[in-house]
């Protein structure tokens, strides 16, 4: 089933956004992060996306406690967080708050072997984020676009067991100019595990554009969206009842 999932990005215990990810084009949309969820609830939203910005730069898991408050707001949402997580020991404390699955970014691109490691420990709770720069994977809240292709990492973590790829274009990201469809269509085809693509979603249209792919015999598993319904240009619980459709 394709999935419309909201995004919650953390920064100093505020929900924000940023364009292009850069740090200095960020805008503050809620002081109570645990209040703004409760409207993409109501909406309808089954699952919900949460990264801690500070994390992404820091490696440091700074929002567990936010994370644990949302989880105990809305104990019937499947929830997945990413940013800063790069130990064991940080992935337990989120699993620990009852988080359903979690996002490895930067630690899943430097060593591999560690994705290995969390599958097997954690089974069926890892997710990789992939976030490409012209196909190119950047780490460390994008601040190092390095030289590993997204779609050979992709390869690679299916082997490791991985639960599915949150696909990330940073170009569309924030900028509500449309997801890169052919680009994730085309990650979508060389793998069998779920890619659910972020970054860019802007109106239902682009969303519209995403479904037929969501058919094919490697469909897409869903779609991230933030800055698109924290402005009001896509309607989430309009976007959720298409998909449902």
């Amino acid at each position: 089933m394709f999935e419309v999932i909201p995004a919650i990005d953390l920064r100093d215990g505020n929900v924000v956004n940023l364009r292009r990810g850069r740090f200095d084009e960020s805008t503050i949309y809620s002081e109570d992060p645990v209040l703004f969820a409760k409207a993409w609830v109501d909406a309808g939203a089954k699952r919900l996306h949460i990264v801690d910005l500070d994390g992404a730069l820091s490696g440091v898991d700074s929002s567990v406690e936010t994370v644990r408050a949302i989880r105990a707001a809305y104990p019937a949402l499947t929830i997945q967080v990413g940013g800063g997580i790069r130990s064991l020991e940080t992935i337990e404390r989120y699993l620990a708050v009852g988080i359903d699955y979690v996002i490895l970014g930067t630690r899943a691109v430097e060593a591999p072997d560690f994705v290995d490691e969390a599958c097997a420990k954690f089974k069926g709770q890892i997710i990789v984020g992939l976030d490409a720069e012209k196909g190119r994977v950047a780490i460390r809240g994008w601040k190092e676009v390095t030289d590993q292709r997204a779609e050979d990492l992709a390869l690679r973590f299916e082997q490791s067991g991985v639960a599915g790829i949150v696909y990330t274009d940073i170009d569309r990201d924030g900028m509500m100019a449309g997801t890169n469809v052919l680009e994730t269509m085309a990650l979508a085809a060389k793998v069998d595990i779920p890619i659910i693509a972020s970054g860019g979603i802007h109106t239902l249209e682009d969303v519209k554009q995403l479904l037929p792919a969501s058919n094919t015999a490697r469909p897409l598993a869903g779609v991230i969206t933030g800055r698109a319904i924290y402005e009001g240009t896509l309607d989430l619980g309009e976007a959720l009842r298409l998909a449902a459709a």
